[in-house]
């Protein structure tokens, strides 16, 4: 037998099989939609691959739900949790819980992208948390954790020479979370430059790959917490009033606070904040000072993108925990002025629907830990989420500023009156 029969014996069926695997990830793919029970499981799964993926958003979008996009509070999910009474009183919406502990402005502005044309016209709730605004903005490890290579292409096929798209360029580029064709089309779109035909060819084909990966395994690998959501339901009552789930949720916020006198949570307290813990953080956060941040310019990406797909939405800045922040020193009037340039940033480009809760941190039981809401807190949050989605509200009229996306205003210490 000769040496290329003995090699093509070897080496002929791998080669073959690589043409497979790479024809199947080219190849336009048409796998049917997901199951509802699929939806629901992955709708409050918080999963990463739900987060930087495409297929689920769209389709969770197509039927009904409405994005819930924040940080590492969604994950709070007590029996007041949106995702919880949506479910247990039939509510028309069911909550797409976006986000995680490091998902801010920047990776919210990349997630977007991939939910495309089945978000225009619709309504979003956006919960902005004060604690994202600090001295050096979006840090680069937790970017990199949820950085999606198709969100990025799909973002670069419609970018153009514009203020905001320069500047995502730029931010992305500091994030060094991109490679090759990526990199090389990101850095033209940050000094002005159009793509090529060859490389829209290039990011086409990549694209199309990714969106097959998606499609194939973007279902596997969600974290259950359907159960969590099913364990609340069955504590609330059939039917409620206001006040009884008010007394309800001071109810589960007392027998679930009884071992600190923060009025934090239980199991929290004894994981995070026992054991010696404690005295360590004490006066910890006095220096803390979220008045200026790249943060603040960030944010007006997601503000232009919202307003470019006409979407209204609802924002939530939540509260600190006083009792905690007095503990660890950490300046009260300087929150005040935080939340002050966040909604002169809103206000002033006309976005109006703010449920400003930074007032309420000493309310018992509004809080389930140091800076995530909980019980009380979260139907303080039901009493202007559910009226903004169930009803029709007066269309937005947006006018953006540039001045947000400049230095000046990153390091302004206040944003004048809202």
């Amino acid at each position: 037998m000769k040496v290329w029969q003995r090699l093509g014996q070897i080496f002929g069926p791998l080669l073959l099989a690589i043409l497979l695997i790479t024809g199947l990830l080219i190849a336009p793919l048409k796998l049917g939609r997901l199951r509802q029970p699929t939806l629901q499981e992955a709708a409050v799964s918080l999963s990463p691959n739900v987060f930087k993926g495409q297929k689920i958003k769209q389709q969770a979008l197509q039927t009904g739900y409405v994005p819930f996009m924040g940080s590492s509070e969604l994950s709070r999910m007590d029996p007041l949790h949106p995702s919880v009474l949506a479910a247990k009183y039939h509510r028309h919406y069911r909550p797409l819980l976006i986000g995680a502990a490091g998902t801010q402005s920047l990776v919210h502005f990349l997630m977007l992208q991939s939910m495309g044309p089945a978000l225009k016209n619709k309504k979003v709730v956006f919960i902005i948390s004060p604690q994202w605004f600090t001295p050096q903005g979006q840090r680069s490890d937790a970017f990199n954790f949820y950085y999606s290579p198709l969100e990025t292409i799909t973002w670069l096929q419609q970018a153009h020479n514009t203020q905001a798209d320069r500047y995502a360029a730029r931010r992305l580029l500091a994030m060094n979370s991109t490679s090759g064709l990526i990199t090389k089309a990101i850095t033209q779109i940050a000094i002005g430059e159009k793509l090529t035909p060859q490389q829209h060819f290039g990011l086409r084909v990549t694209q199309k790959v990714l969106q097959n990966e998606d499609a194939l395994f973007s279902r596997f690998r969600l974290k259950n917490n359907l159960a969590k959501i099913k364990r609340g339901e069955q504590q609330l009552p059939n039917k409620a009033t206001l006040t009884q789930l008010d007394h309800f949720a001071r109810q589960q916020g007392a027998a679930n606070t009884t071992n600190n006198h923060f009025g934090i949570d239980n199991e929290f307290y004894r994981k995070y904040l026992s054991q010696g813990r404690l005295a360590a953080l004490k006066g910890q956060q006095k220096s803390f000072d979220y008045r200026r941040s790249p943060e603040y310019s960030d944010f007006e990406l997601l503000l232009n993108q919202f307003a470019k797909w006409h979407i209204q939405v609802q924002f939530v800045i939540p509260p600190i925990n006083q009792r905690w922040a007095n503990y660890t020193k950490l300046s009260l009037p300087m929150i005040r002025a935080t939340d002050q340039k966040i909604k002169y940033q809103l206000r002033q480009q006309g976005f109006t629907h703010i449920l400003d809760m930074t007032s309420d941190g000493n309310q018992p039981y509004f809080m389930q830990d140091t800076i995530h809401l909980g019980w009380r807190g979260w139907l303080r949050v039901d009493q202007a989420v559910e009226p903004f989605l169930t009803e029709t509200q007066v269309r937005p009229h947006y006018h953006l500023q540039s001045q947000f996306f400049s230095q000046q205003w990153q390091q302004a210490k206040t944003g004048g009156r809202s």
